[in-house]
């Protein structure tokens, strides 16, 4: 792997980012359309459309068409896993504002990712997300989501 590598695979990690925080769901699918999603209640595998509507299913949306968020992605490692294949960890933290919600951070985890060069370009295989700090949540979630949530989903 040389630097191009590492600055492409950082770019689509920081993708996802942009993509929540503008709520573009599609496009979260489109970065994830050759990839196993690894969620912490549910998997898709090359689901594009599934990604993206399970988003659209918890996500709250504001009046300016955001979830007035800010992804913020630290602390990646970005490693050569073979020819045309790298992996990477990082850690992400989740900001939230709203009008009557002041700025605090809602939850934190990090990205266990795989990806794989397909005709000199990059592109995510897997992604699993870990949470496990959680904040105030009622302000960015529909539904339920938690570790006690996540224990009643999974049967844990």
């Amino acid at each position: 792997m040389n630097p191009g590598d590492h600055i492409a695979i950082q770019t689509l990690m920081h993708k996802y980012c942009d993509c929540m925080d503008r709520a573009d769901f599609d496009g979260i699918g489109a970065l994830f359309a050759h990839a196993t999603m690894i969620m912490p209640t549910t998997q898709f595998v090359k689901d594009p459309k599934g990604i993206a509507q399970i988003y659209r299913d918890f996500v709250k949306i504001y009046p300016d068409g955001t979830p007035r968020t800010r992804h913020v992605s630290t602390n990646a490692l970005i490693y050569d896993d073979g020819p045309n294949r790298a992996r990477a960890t990082s850690y992400v933290i989740v900001f939230q504002a709203t009008g009557s919600f002041p700025l605090q951070p809602v939850i934190a985890g990090g990205y266990e990712d795989r990806f794989e060069c397909i005709g000199g370009s990059w592109r995510f295989s897997e992604r699993k997300m870990i949470t496990d700090l959680y904040g105030n949540l009622s302000q960015h979630m529909k539904q339920s989501f938690g570790p006690d949530s996540e224990k009643a989903l999974t049967g844990g």
